[in-house]
């Protein structure tokens, strides 16, 4: 139990003072936001603060904090450190700096920001996995409220009808301006998932008899072999990366960039928001390790068998909470991927206008865009859909995508605090996070035994092969970096000049 609230406090506690270490190196100030400067009626529109932070928790808080959060309780109790320091060190800051930069670039994506700070090849890089990643977020945030809903009404209500609903909504609610249906029904979804979070943990610790906690002292040790022989490092930070770091959510925040009003709103929408996932992720992290007993061998056996499936949502809530706390609970988990499957397609819309350069204040080009992105996500639901195990795979090549990206935006969060002078070594800040993600996802890639090169790669190789290029990564940003400081005294100089001029 003592784990838990440590960890509890530690999140809360780096919002309350690594926000404002954050917000110090980014500098807000009062210029003029979109939704101010520039408002569309569309996309671009002002919200207040508190809509704006319900949209974006519910944006960014997908099946993953508690799907991937599950599976990560498998990996024993050592990932309530990757969530702590995860989320306070690399998710919150990779959220708020993606919102804050799109924040002063008009509200652009993460896509467009790349091509500005780092280059044109970085640009097509960033479009291809984000187009590829958003589409495959929306089709798996089909399929597993789809089964909940079913499970949900005992059944008189198929699957099949859930996900015809649930697509039917993602269309209406990419299409029509964002305060018509997100911003109106976020803030009720907002309340739920809340209540749902407190009524798990709440269950867990009213039973502790019956559920006890496991505690890290005494379990930090590798529990790879009740997790199909899979080593923490990488998997685990790939597993759970919604409620520590997420690539995903770069997708994200410059959809509300473009409704805050004002910059000094951003610490307490982008990096509230991540925060207060990361304290979801954390409450069904210590409730699957709870329930199941993971601290014995039948109960890793036990999480195993259903792994972060619909299935353990279920079975944790039906068991702890009753029938209504039931309800509860898996109406709050049906929110989470449905709140973030619409967004996920709203924003591929929105990367596809700026590729175009089409303007999305017609409801034409708006449908010119969406409909091929929805033929698609509908074809990829039909076939997760007929074939359970389609999700497995999915999910494996969203979890190594989803953390590719998050590594690029931290680069180009990282280039663009190289680029805007106020400080020498401000970019470490973001530097840092970026070499650790990319060692990440390097090792992922050669490593993961379900995909190409995992197959034919001994682990060990692939340890050296993420080390070495993160390395390779982190040295070629310094030398960039001190070749930009030798570079600046004379753009300054010139600059100082041609305004006494």
């Amino acid at each position: 139990m003592w784990t838990f609230f440590i960890a509890l406090a530690a999140l809360i506690g780096g919002y309350l003072i690594y926000s404002r270490v954050t917000e110090k190196v980014f500098v807000p100030d009062d210029r003029l936001t979109p939704a101010i400067k520039s408002p569309d009626g569309v996309d671009i529109t002002p919200m207040p603060k508190w809509k704006c932070f319900l949209i974006e928790l519910l944006n960014i808080a997908g099946t993953g904090p508690i799907f991937g959060a599950i599976s990560g309780a498998l990996f024993g109790p050592i990932v309530f450190l990757w969530i702590v320091f995860g989320c306070i060190l690399g998710g919150a800051v990779h959220d708020y700096f993606s919102g804050m930069i799109s924040s002063r670039n008009n509200g652009d994506s993460i896509v467009r920001l790349s091509r500005k700070y780092v280059g044109k090849v970085m640009e097509i890089l960033m479009r291809i996995f984000s187009i590829v990643l958003l589409q495959l977020v929306t089709a798996v945030f089909v399929v597993s409220p789809s089964s909940l809903l079913e499970s949900l009404t005992n059944g008189n209500v198929h699957a099949w009808i859930w996900m015809v609903i649930i697509l039917g909504y993602y269309l209406l609610s990419t299409l029509v301006p964002i305060d018509k249906v997100i911003g109106k029904l976020y803030p009720i979804f907002g309340v739920i998932l809340i209540a749902m979070a407190l009524a798990v943990i709440g269950g867990i610790l009213f039973q502790q008899g019956s559920y006890p906690m496991v505690e890290l002292i005494g379990n930090f040790r590798d529990f790879s072999s009740s997790n199909g022989d899979l080593p923490w490092w990488p998997f685990m930070f790939t597993t759970v990366a919604c409620g520590a770091v997420s690539g995903f959510h770069a997708t994200q925040s410059p959809m509300i960039a473009k409704c805050i009003k004002s910059e000094k709103e951003g610490r307490q929408v982008f990096y509230g928001a991540m925060v207060a996932e990361g304290i979801i992720a954390l409450i069904w992290a210590a409730a699957a390790m709870a329930f199941y007993h993971v601290n014995t061998s039948a109960g890793w056996s036990d999480l195993s068998a259903v792994g972060g499936s619909s299935a353990s949502v279920q079975h944790i809530c039906s068991t702890l909470l009753g029938p209504v706390g039931t309800v509860l609970a898996i109406v709050g988990v049906v929110i989470c991927p449905i709140t973030s499957g619409d967004t996920a397609l709203r924003s591929c819309r929105l990367i596809l206008g700026e590729v175009f350069h089409m303007d999305q204040k017609k409801l034409k080009n708006r449908l010119i865009l969406t409909l091929p992105l929805f033929g698609v996500v509908v074809g990829i639901s039909i076939w997760n859909f007929l074939d359970s195990h389609n999700f497995n795979l999915l999910w494996r090549w969203f979890a190594w995508s989803n953390q590719f990206l998050a590594a690029i935006c931290l680069w180009v969060c990282t280039a663009y605090l190289a680029e805007d002078g106020k400080g020498k070594y401000r970019s470490l800040f973001t530097a840092i996070p970026a070499t650790f993600m990319s060692a990440v996802v390097i090792t992922y890639i050669f490593g993961e035994p379900n995909i190409a090169l995992g197959r034919f790669i001994p682990m060990w190789v692939a340890y050296l092969i993420g080390a070495v290029a993160a390395l390779l990564l982190f040295v070629a940003y310094l030398l960039i970096l001190i070749f930009k400081m030798k570079d600046k005294p004379v753009v300054e100089e010139a600059a100082l000049a041609e305004q006494e001029q």
